[in-house]
């Protein structure tokens, strides 16, 4: 998180920016042992991620510190922190705003910082993770395997879903979805003409080349050109279902190198409130088999518009409401929204292949399956393999992008469970507000009060437009 803020979210405008940049830098050694104090206090108490979870951190570590001024090697490229450092030095000076001494200078002094300071913090860090790693377990388990473990995961299932479920009735829910969904698949598969079973449609749709770009460096520009095209085109409808439109632009990018993993979710950050810097779209493109095409609109439509670029931009730019709430996310509102707006898209006018729509109710049934498998794995004490396996059965998904999601539902138990519940949630104080005001319901003024008042609890999402309701009659 740190070289990621650092490197994409701290703008270097002037030399007290700079200053400020290298204060934080500073304090990096003061951060990693307060974490680590915790981290060993939850290990003390038996509290302890799996065994990836440890092999994922020291991962990353090997990646944010190779190269120079961590390695002593002279013919070492530069590491990402030491590069984004240089860029924005170099950017000051050719401004006008320090002059090539001082920027010598300061470059020598933040060398020495990263090179001592920095990688010492990292590296203690890596020491105790390597060291605790021999104490968590090979095999993952949900949280009911740890101290007050079933507590713990109800309080996780209020706090992401902000509603009143308990563990069986969202696994039931699930189910439920997941059962509606495949119908609506099997027409689909019917329509291309494929004659099989609807898993050997999803095993067709994983393994046909049609359906992936190639491994290369062309391949990932067709990827992200084509996201882009999507995006384009579904811009030029928005003022069709918006009142309030979004200041930031949006850029749909590769993930850096850095953080970089095969399989792993893509996602959104955010730009800046006056527009000045643009929401990102982020993909990780190492390993293409795991970003097959006919699923590429829908994400596209969820990360950029009109899914998370425009709720949190918007969100941003409130100014009616207390600061805080500019900020504040709710899981189950940001991602439920995320999800309509894949439903919302196709009304719109998006997916007009037919396995492009496949891959919308392949997102959509993918957000159904997380229901049943975070509820399985943590409450229902479901292994691993189990896990992976019924997500198989009942998705297109790929193997290694199944395999990378059932790892982040065991680390974050509870989360997975938002997308839809938010999303249902959504649909439901729609169809209240389209039956209670008929012709009058109009959906850019729906819209506007949804994304009007930021990432409210799900409750105080229905009291609103409740209210919005009684004042349109």
């Amino acid at each position: 998180y740190l070289p990621n803020f650092l490197i994409n979210f701290h703008r270097v405008d002037t030399v007290a920016d700079l200053e400020a940049y290298v204060s934080r830098l500073r304090e990096l050694d003061r951060v990693f042992a307060q974490l680590l104090e915790r981290s060993r206090a939850a290990s003390a108490a038996g509290i302890r991620q799996p065994r990836f979870g440890y092999d994922f951190a020291l991962a990353e570590i090997e990646r944010v510190t190779a190269g120079a001024p961590f390695s002593n090697s002279d013919s070492s490229p530069n590491s990402p922190l030491w590069s984004d450092l240089q860029a924005k030095t170099n950017a000051l000076v050719d401004d006008g705003l320090l002059s090539a001494e001082d920027a010598q200078s300061l470059t020598q002094q933040i060398q020495v910082l990263l090179a001592d300071d920095v990688l010492t913090a990292y590296n203690e860090v890596a020491a105790w993770l390597r060291e605790d790693r021999e104490f968590a377990s090979e095999d993952a388990q949900g949280v009911w395997a740890l101290p007050e473990g079933e507590a713990f995961y109800n309080y996780r299932l209020a706090q992401m879903t902000t509603v009143e479920l308990t563990a069986d009735e969202i696994h039931q829910i699930g189910l439920n979805e997941v059962a509606r969904l495949q119908g609506e698949m099997d027409i689909i598969k019917q329509q291309v003409g494929f004659d099989g079973t609807l898993q050997e449609f999803f095993t067709f749709m994983r393994e046909d080349e049609q359906f992936y770009f190639p491994n290369t460096e062309e391949g990932r520009q067709d990827y992200l050109d084509l996201n882009n095209k999507y995006l384009d085109a579904i811009a030029l409808k928005l003022p069709k279902y918006f009142g309030r439109l979004p200041k930031a632009a949006l850029e749909v990018r590769r993930v850096e190198a850095f953080r970089e993993q095969a399989g792993a979710a893509q996602h959104y950050s955010a730009g800046t409130p006056d527009g000045s810097r643009p929401g990102v779209f982020y993909s990780h493109m190492s390993d293409m088999s795991t970003l097959p095409i006919f699923q590429l609109e829908d994400v596209a439509y969820h990360e950029g518009s009109p899914g998370h670029h425009m709720q949190i931009s918007i969100q941003q730019e409130l100014e009616d409401v207390p600061r805080f709430r500019t900020q504040y996310r709710t899981t189950a509102y940001t991602e439920g929204w995320g999800l309509y707006s894949e439903w919302l898209a196709k009304e719109m006018g998006g997916f007009e292949d037919p396995y492009s729509d496949f891959g919308r109710l392949g997102g959509e049934i993918w957000r159904a399956i997380r229901l049943v498998v975070d509820t399985g794995i943590h409450a229902k004490r479901w292994s691993e393999e189990e896990a992976v396996q019924y997500f198989l059965d009942n998705s297109p998904q790929s193997e290694g992008a199944v395999r990378s999601e059932i790892k982040r539902y065991i680390a974050t138990p509870g989360q997975a469970t938002a997308y839809k519940i938010g999303m249902l949630k959504i649909q439901e104080v729609r169809r209240s507000a389209e039956q209670a005001l008929g012709e009058a319901f109009d959906i850019r003024e729906f819209h506007d009060i949804v994304l009007g008042a930021g990432a409210l609890p799900l409750p105080l999402l229905e009291a609103r437009v409740d209210r919005w309701i009684s004042d349109s009659l």
